[in-house]
């Protein structure tokens, strides 16, 4: 066995963290884990990137879509809300728009991705169901991508349905998340069950065994210790919801 410590800054690190208004970003994103995707001005975590380009890359896409907004700073959502407000209205914003400091933009997971063709609206670009953009969707979750805002899930994102709008989560979270019909917030309240000293989810995703557990910790503990099997490969992920996801690959 092998002793892994997770401190409590590291709850707003990885790519499980749920950011809405329940649960706002406590901090800013290191610039050092950005990166320019595919070699335009969109930044996006590194490895949200990487694998980003590795699907645009598989499909053979690279033209046929417009990345339209990556990353952005606390300064440049608050201006984004602002701009809607003035020329669309409250309505129109509080549905399309996260609050600052509640938008998913604000991690470097997210991207908003556009059919490359002309108009492009930036709150909602055309990204349709049909053609390269269908087929983006088969892949996506075989790379770790869900539709973070799908459609009849508005009550619990409290984000109008933006099929625009995709979110890096990782493997296997966005295949178990497609195969049980979850929204981000459902998920982690699915992992939730599955504590680690209780019962594990345990779940075959792409003839690949994997073993997750979800690790809480106290409001006042400085980091909490676990004892994990020395030879399999493991991932955590802070949830932004005082606990962990721990998964491992067996």
């Amino acid at each position: 066995m092998k002793t892994l410590t997770l401190k409590r800054e590291a709850l707003n690190q990885g790519s499980l963290l749920l950011v809405n208004t329940r649960h706002p970003l406590p901090g800013s994103v290191d610039p050092e884990r950005l990166t320019p995707f595919n070699g335009t001005g969109v930044l996006l975590e590194r490895r949200a990137a990487l694998v980003l380009e590795n699907l645009f890359h598989a499909l053979g896409c690279g033209s046929s879509f417009l990345p339209v907004s990556g990353y952005r700073t606390l300064e440049e959502q608050k201006q984004i809300y602002a701009s809607s407000l003035a020329e669309h209205g409250e309505a129109f914003t509080r549905k399309y728009v996260a609050l600052p400091d509640c938008s998913e933009h604000q991690t470097g997971l997210a991207i908003d991705l556009a059919l490359n063709r002309e108009p492009v609206d930036f709150i909602r670009p055309w990204f349709p169901r049909d053609g390269i953009c269908g087929r983006f969707r088969e892949k996506m979750t075989s790379y770790g991508f869900v539709e973070r805002y799908p459609e009849g899930k508005e009550g619990i994102t409290g984000i109008a349905a933006e099929p625009w709008h995709f979110r890096y989560v990782g493997i296997p979270h966005a295949a178990i998340m497609e195969r049980h019909g979850f929204c981000l917030e459902e998920y982690i309240d699915y992992l939730s069950l599955f504590p680690a000293d209780g019962r594990h989810l345990e779940i075959e995703i792409q003839n690949k065994s994997f073993e997750i557990f979800y690790q809480k910790i106290g409001l006042k503990e400085p980091s909490v210790t676990l004892s994990l099997p020395s030879s399999l490969p493991f991932q955590v992920s802070g949830t932004n919801t005082g606990g962990f996801a721990v998964t491992l690959w067996r």
